[in-house]
């Protein structure tokens, strides 16, 4: 097995949220490795999610997170001398009759954390893409939100990390993991390496649930597969945003020359597949036509489309901070198709939880594990939420 590797923090997953945690660690002063089974970064779930990024949120947490990630996107050419792809091609929500009122109310909660977002009526809206307008109360536009490359923004982190004196392991599949009850720490083992760490920052994705059973922990985060729909290039004359129906689900965005569509499958079955769901394209279609009955015509092409999946928790809201049973063992994980977008401020928060023993400088109880368990407490004695 050889000599055994011995660091500050072990970071579990070499995704988006992985490599900023590591990054963020390192540069905070702590040794750090980072392994993961995949043959190099973001070859998981980041390198096959969309790269749309928003801060049009309702809650103020996710707004905060998401709003000071984008402003960590656009600045990474400046301070650090690296594009990651981040672009403001802007958000669309096309929003209906009965959900104006909340969507109103949400803007407000944007704009008092200094999201630039605009409102708009439904011929405004129709100006920034085109669509079917019954049953629309009006839209909302954030000129902020746009795209960012998973590629290049995780392998960007990396690098970072790795010029602050991080070690990073490709090919190396945790197959052990013990608890050391002097330390406090974790023994590891990784395609045979040995690895003693006195912090595990979980962020394998939607592998997180089975990382955590090797350590007998619970994590409950499932994959969950997204389809990715693609027209043949040149299919519209002009690019669009992203722009999601919000009453139907169907989301649409131009990628380069192609447009790219999908929606979220109701009866998805859990589990670990990037097969692409053909039957499903059909309905998506369907659905869209609705909206953007343009759609219907355009050309299609088979071999651009892709599938990925969320790592998705019960609730759909990501787990962040210590095991309450085990509490150098660190969650950052289960972010449910927001991971990439939220994931600078992510790795913030795992450096702060490591370095100071807890997350103060934003509020993130509602992302904490021990809220699953009281949830099925609730449940077993027949409270309603």
């Amino acid at each position: 097995m050889g000599k055994t590797l011995v660091t500050d923090a072990l970071v579990v997953g070499a995704g988006i949220v992985g490599a900023s945690s590591a990054y963020h660690l390192a540069r905070a002063g702590r040794q750090v490795v980072v392994v993961d089974a995949l043959n190099g970064p973001a070859e998981g779930s980041t390198g096959r999610s969309f790269g749309s990024i928003r801060a049009q949120w309702a809650d103020p947490l996710n707004i905060e997170m998401s709003w000071r990630s984008i402003r960590r996107f656009r600045s990474f050419p400046a301070e650090h001398g690296i594009d990651v792809g981040y672009r403001p091609s802007g958000y669309l929500l096309l929003v209906p009759d009965a959900a104006w009122e909340a969507q109103l109310a949400a803007v407000e909660v944007q704009r008092r954390h200094g999201v630039p977002v605009e409102v708009l009526d439904v011929a405004a809206a129709e100006r920034v893409t085109p669509f079917v307008p019954a049953g629309i109360a009006g839209a909302t536009w954030g000129p902020a939100d746009g795209v960012v490359d998973p590629h290049l923004a995780t392998s960007a982190f990396l690098t970072l990390a790795r010029n602050a004196g991080a070690e990073v392991l490709f090919r190396h599949r945790v197959g052990a993991i013990t608890s050391d009850d002097t330390t406090g720490g974790w023994h590891v083992t990784a395609s045979g390496r040995a690895i003693r760490a006195q912090h595990l920052v979980n962020a394998a994705g939607g592998w997180a649930g089975e990382l955590a059973a090797l350590a007998r922990l619970t994590v409950p985060v499932v994959h969950s597969r997204r389809n990715i729909y693609a027209t043949a290039p040149g299919a519209l004359p002009s690019p669009l945003p992203m722009t999601i129906d919000l009453g139907s689900g169907v989301y649409v965005r131009s990628e380069g020359p192609r447009l790219l569509f999908g929606g979220a499958r109701p009866d998805q079955t859990d589990g670990y597949d990037t097969t692409v769901d053909w039957p499903w394209m059909e309905a998506v279609l369907e659905r869209a036509a609705g909206r953007f009955p343009w759609i219907a015509g355009l050309p299609l092409d088979r071999g651009a489309c892709w599938a990925g999946t969320y790592e998705n928790t019960p609730d759909r809201h990501g787990i962040l901070g210590p095991d309450p049973a085990a509490p150098t063992w660190i969650n950052a994980c289960g972010f449910s198709g927001h991971g990439l977008m939220q994931a600078p401020e992510i790795g913030r928060l795992v450096a702060e939880q490591v370095v100071q023993g807890a997350i103060t400088s934003l509020d993130t109880s509602a992302l904490k594990l021990e809220r699953f368990a009281v949830a099925a407490n609730a449940d077993q004695v027949g409270l309603v939420f």
